[in-house]
């Protein structure tokens, strides 16, 4: 049996939405000292809605993947929905992740939620600062991947 689903080695070797937006509405960026995974994630807002998605992801396979799904996840969708995504979603829709690489769907929920974050601020929209719990967190802690 493969570590990795089959969703896991698709959406690595067919990165979806990877690049840069040059005028990019927001811009996060988030890294894990442990192994070295580096994601970016830039977001174009229109009325609201994350119009565009695009990211780049120096790391393994898994931190690959999951940069790809999560773009996938919120393209399209207002910014309060795409507020609620998470690292358990992003897991799921790959179809699993390995226990030691549940770590990197917490980078791509933390890129989401940084991106959007600097969006508000850029624009000098308020915001709840408990929606934003992991935007701009660089240390380790719960987010629910023991489940």
């Amino acid at each position: 049996m493969s570590l990795y689903s089959e969703k896991v080695m698709d959406h690595f070797r067919n990165p979806r939405n990877v690049g840069v937006i040059e005028d990019a509405d927001g811009v996060g960026e988030v890294g894990n000292a442990k192994c070295g995974d580096i994601m970016k994630m830039y977001i174009k807002v229109k009325d609201g809605i994350l119009a565009d998605v695009k990211f780049e992801t120096f790391g393994c396979g898994s931190a690959i993947a999951s940069s790809s799904m999560a773009t996938e996840m919120i393209k399209g969708k207002p910014l309060s929905e795409a507020l609620t995504l998470t690292n358990k979603a992003v897991a799921e829709a790959l179809d699993g992740l390995p226990a030691y690489k549940m770590h990197c769907s917490v980078l791509a929920e933390q890129a989401v939620q940084a991106a959007i974050l600097d969006y508000y601020k850029r624009n000098n929209i308020p915001y709840d600062e408990e929606k934003f719990r992991c935007a701009s967190c660089s240390h380790e802690h719960d987010h629910g991947e023991e489940e």
